[in-house]
C-alpha cells in the first residue's frame, strides 16, 4: 500500500491511477496548500470541541475509540479511490481532531503544558523539513524513498504487532515504556515520520508537474495531515515518557 510516498495515503501509482479524467482544471502546489491549511482549520476546531468536552466532564473515551477506528476506514477509501478525497477528506480531519483533542487533553491533564509543547515541536518540525526540502539539502532520490518507506514500514508493522499482542495481555518491550531505550525508540519514530514530509513535498511537486487533476490537491493535502497527525502523537508521547521520569 505505500509507494513513492513513506505514508499509507501517498504511493506510486496515485497519478498513473489518476490520469483517466475529464476534468478541466488541473493540480497546482498553491491550491494543495491552501486545502492543507483547510483540512489543519477543521481539525484544531474539531480538537477544540473534545478538549473542552473533556474539562467540562463529558466522557470523550468514544471520540478515541470511535476515531481511530472511523479514521483508519476513512484513509482507507480515500486512499484507493482518490475521487473521493475531496468529500472525504474534511471528515477525516474532522474525526481525527475529535481524537486528538481528547487525546491531548488526556495528556493534559497529567502534564501541564505538554499540548502546547507537541503542538509547537510538531510545526517546528514541519517548516524545517519544508525548507531543508526547498533548499535542496534534503532530496527525495530513489535510495532515499526506499530507506524511508522500509522504515515507515518496519514502524507500522510493529504498532500492529504491539495492538495485537495487547489483546492477549502481552505488551511489546520497551515500545511504550520510559526507559532510556523506550525514548529513544520514540526518538527514532519521530524521525521517521519527519523524513515523511520530504517525500510527500516530492509526491505534491510531481503531481503538480505531471497536470494531475483538481481533486488530488485534496488527496496530496490528506496526505500531509496524516504524516503531520501521525508526528503529533509521537511527540506527545515522547514527552510524557520524558515527564513521567521526573
Amino acid at each position: 500500500m505505500l509507494g513513492r510516498s513513506g505514508n499509507p495515503t501517498l504511493n506510486e501509482e496515485t497519478f498513473e491511477r489518476s490520469r483517466n479524467y475529464s476534468d478541466q482544471e488541473l493540480m497546482t502546489i498553491g491550491g494543495t496548500v491552501n486545502k492543507s491549511f483547510m483540512l489543519l482549520a477543521l481539525l484544531i476546531g474539531a480538537a477544540v470541541v473534545s478538549w473542552v468536552m473533556f474539562f467540562n466532564g463529558y466522557n470523550v473515551y468514544p471520540f478515541i475509540i470511535g476515531g481511530a477506528i472511523t479514521g483508519l476506514i476513512l484513509a482507507l477509501i480515500i486512499n484507493f479511490a482518490q475521487r473521493t478525497a475531496p468529500f472525504l477528506a474534511p471528515i477525516y480531519a474532522v474525526v481525527e481532531g475529535l481524537l486528538l483533542g481528547a487525546l491531548s487533553a488526556n495528556y493534559e491533564s497529567l502534564y501541564y503544558g505538554i499540548t502546547m509543547q507537541a503542538a509547537l515541536l510538531t510545526m517546528c518540525i514541519f517548516l524545517g523539513m519544508l525548507i531543508a526540502y526547498k533548499l535542496g539539502l534534503v532530496k527525495a532520490t530513489a535510495g532515499f524513498k526506499k530507506g524511508v518507506i522500509a522504515a515507515t514500514i518496519g514502524v507500522m508493522l510493529v504498532y500492529l504487532l504491539s495492538m495485537v499482542l495487547r489483546l492477549f495481555g502481552v505488551a511489546v518491550p520497551f515500545l511504550h515504556e520510559s526507559t532510556t531505550i523506550g525514548i529513544g525508540i520514540s526518538i527514532v519514530i519521530i524521525i521517521i515520520a519527519a523524513l515523511n514530509f520530504v517525500l510527500d513535498f516530492d509526491f505534491i511537486e510531481q503531481g503538480a508537474r505531471s497536470g494531475a487533476p483538481k481533486y488530488m490537491e485534496w488527496y496530496g493535502s490528506f496526505g500531509l495531515l496524516v504524516t503531520l497527525v501521525w508526528l503529533y502523537l509521537e511527540i506527545i508521547r515522547l514527552l510524557a515518557k520524558l515527564a513521567s521520569r521526573d
